[in-house]
């Protein structure tokens, strides 16, 4: 609590120290579920790239730059979301953001199923790129509902859901692609974002997102509702934002600084207190999208690539598009990524757990640049999926601590867009380079990123371990 800081010199208190009181309850693990059928969804979009390249390609003969393009249009898609979402999440509130998230994701991901051609599969993939770049919403949304001291614990718990999401699609892949085909598995994907909008009445705006712009006597309603369902009770006296809106029991207006557009928000991000905790975290979302779909990509490609460029196109003709046993292998290595997680993001912190792993990442990778028996093959790329599957989690948990409530789902957006970037590059390198008998140079590309990503976190100069959210940009930006 705090006092003195109200506009009668009582007692306040924000958002973070009701949270605290108010404690992680059954009202979080409602919040938390939704956010993990969201994430589940997203994991399943995303991990169905890997299956459905190497089918449409041989049903509708395409390249393997043609085959490439499925991939990278869903990245182009989320590109343009990731940024839109953000932006429309921190003027309209995180609800309506993932809202309109959850509606185009759905739309689009079921109508794909029936794409007649190639090209209507490229549209409607691009679309659900759109709706899938607001994944970052999704977690500011979540964020701002955990108290402090658990917030690395549940957010870790919470990016749990991606892997579950990830093995579940391999598994209906594995059921459904040999039997039904590529269409079906397309269907049966879309099903969790029709969940989404089936629970949507039933969600809340964050109190920290309503606070900030003004709106105390909905943002307290939010809490009494937290306070009533966890069986505790909201902080007595003012409630008001870490920039000092002072509370009342009217909603005021939000002052001019909250009402910001795009382009404002834009400077913000590079204004000189986080232009370079922005710019770096460009970088390394960059290489961690990039390494983390090109993986999962080369699971599919490496082994099959290789035995076509030996010499035995006819043999890997014959066989299966996906070795399917090896993507549900290798997809389990996200769940020993996620304990590395939970025992470091916490106690080592967020910046060196992240570099630590990169830097493993890239040992493992290694020898992937000379021939290698398949068995070996997969038990590298079960490693360096460990480790690449930790980073990408913690760098979901770091990235929206850094920034301030105004900016948070732009600043996270805008970062992941740049992510989204890697994800579109990475198919040129895991498959059409693979593909095209150029195994040493993709791999070599794989190291030289992942490096360039360990040292970049590294340069970061804040560490969020054990610290609350803020709204102020000052305060996060303090070494």
């Amino acid at each position: 609590m705090r006092g003195g800081g109200g506009g009668g010199g009582g007692d306040t208190f924000t958002v973070d120290d009701a949270l605290l009181t108010l404690g992680f309850g059954k009202y979080q693990y409602f919040v938390l579920a939704y956010a993990a059928l969201a994430w589940v969804s997203e994991a399943m979009e995303m991990m169905l790239l890997s299956f459905i390249g190497p089918v449409v390609k041989r049903i509708w003969r395409l390249s393997a730059k043609e085959q490439s393009l499925i991939t990278s249009v869903v990245f182009m898609g989320m590109l343009v979301g990731a940024y839109s979402w953000g932006v429309i999440a921190d003027k309209y509130g995180r609800r309506k953001g993932f809202l309109m998230t959850a509606l185009v994701t759905t739309a689009a991901g079921f109508m794909s199923s029936f794409s007649p051609n190639y090209a209507t599969l490229l549209v409607l993939r691009c679309v659900v790129g759109i709706g899938l770049g607001g994944g970052p919403v999704l977690c500011s949304w979540l964020l701002e509902f955990i108290p402090p001291p658990n917030r690395g614990t549940w957010m870790v718990v919470f990016q749990a859901f991606w892997t579950v999401g990830a093995v579940f699609e391999a598994s209906i892949a594995w059921a459904v692609m040999p039997t039904l085909g590529w269409r079906w598995l397309l269907a049966f994907s879309s099903i969790p974002s029709f969940g989404l909008l089936i629970f949507y009445l039933w969600t809340p705006e964050s109190p920290r997102y309503l606070c900030l712009n003004g709106k105390i006597k909905e943002a307290m309603t939010i809490l009494d509702r937290i306070a009533k369902v966890n069986g505790t009770e909201v902080p007595s006296g003012t409630l008001v934002s870490d920039d000092h809106v002072v509370a009342s029991d009217q909603d005021s207006t939000p002052t001019k600084r909250h009402k910001q557009g795009a382009l404002t928000t834009i400077f913000k991000l590079l204004s000189r207190e986080l232009i370079r905790p922005t710019l770096l975290l460009w970088v390394v979302f960059f290489g961690n999208s990039f390494s983390y779909y090109g993986l999962v990509l080369l699971t599919t490609e490496l082994n099959a690539g290789r035995s076509a460029c030996a010499g035995h196109k006819v043999k890997a003709e014959e066989t299966e598009d996906v070795n399917y046993k090896d993507v549900f292998i290798t997809t389990f290595a996200e769940f020993p990524g996620l304990i590395i997680v939970a025992l470091t993001v916490d106690r080592v912190g967020r910046r060196l757990s992240m570099a630590v792993l990169f830097f493993i990442c890239c040992v493992l990778i290694f020898p992937l640049v000379f021939q290698q028996s398949d068995m070996v093959t997969t038990g590298l790329l079960f490693g360096s999926r460990i480790c690449i599957t930790a980073t990408f989690t913690t760098l979901f948990i770091y990235a929206p601590e850094i920034y301030p409530t105004a900016v948070r789902s732009t600043g996270f957006g805008a970062a992941s867009s740049m992510g989204r970037i890697g994800g579109m590059v990475c198919p040129y390198v895991a498959v059409a380079l693979v593909q095209g008998c150029h195994e040493t140079a993709a791999i070599g590309m794989f190291e030289v990123i992942i490096i360039l990503s360990g040292v970049s976190i590294l340069l970061i100069p804040i560490e969020t371990k054990g610290r609350e959210l803020s709204d102020k940009v000052k305060q996060r930006c303090q070494p």
